[in-house]
């Protein structure tokens, strides 16, 4: 287990991976992906496999070589925007009643996906959307890189070391990491490699995120509910 690179007495701020930490939007993915495979006669549990690890041109380039990723990537953005307006979603428990009791300007959106998209998916959840949010389009590296993390903490005015990480998944752990912030891993039954601190649903995270951007600095919080520290 890490140490967490934290500053006795500095403002502290917390970014959040979006797709699986706060918005469950697993379904939905599944559901935009089996559609783009049967558009172009691929097996569609192949295409999601592929796509759960890849970015989306990485994932053309496995599934469907021989097609113009350009045109790979137009089909997919109709079927995602289509489904922002037309799909199911909820927010993961406590996402709420976390994000509205952040202070204003301590936090941030990280995704891989794009603003507009998120800010269709809060609406249709009630999430509020903070001042910065790092899309896609904003980096020219996403997630593993450290670059989308480290651009959020440059628009807040925040030192990296006195961030907090959120995050599901091991590519954002590893942004994350990369960054120099410390990183906390929700809604995993396990711990994803490297996160200071795992716990099994983000409403078990909520009062420790909400301790680590309010209460106060230079301690460490005591980790609550089901929630444990990664390898214990």
């Amino acid at each position: 287990m890490s140490s967490e690179p934290t500053r006795p007495g500095a403002k502290k701020y917390v970014l959040f991976d979006v797709d699986g930490t706060l918005v469950d939007a697993l379904a939905n993915q599944r559901r935009v992906w089996r559609t783009w495979a049967e558009r172009y006669g691929l097996d569609a549990d192949e295409v999601h496999r592929v796509a759960l690890r890849t970015r989306p041109v990485e994932t053309f380039a496995v599934v469907a070589p021989d097609r113009d990723p350009r045109e790979c990537l137009a089909a997919l953005h109709e079927l995602e925007d289509e489904d922002v307006r037309t799909g199911v979603y909820a927010a993961f428990d406590g996402a709420a009643e976390l994000l509205n009791a952040l202070p204003h300007r301590a936090w941030a959106l990280v995704t891989s996906n794009y603003e507009h998209r998120v800010r269709g998916r809060f609406a249709r959840t009630g999430l509020p959307v903070p001042t910065v949010v790092v899309d896609a389009s904003a980096v020219s590296e996403g997630k593993p890189s450290p670059e989308p993390y480290l651009l959020a903490a440059q628009r807040l005015g925040a030192e990296p070391r006195d961030c907090l990480v959120v995050e599901d998944a091991p590519s954002g752990v590893t942004s994350g990491l990369r960054a120099g912030m410390t990183v906390w891993g929700v809604n995993a039954a396990t711990p994803v490699d490297g996160v200071h601190r795992h716990f099994r649903t983000l409403r078990d995270a909520v009062r420790d995120i909400g301790a680590f951007a309010s209460g106060p600095h230079g301690t460490r919080p005591r980790a609550s509910g089901s929630a444990g520290l990664a390898g214990t």
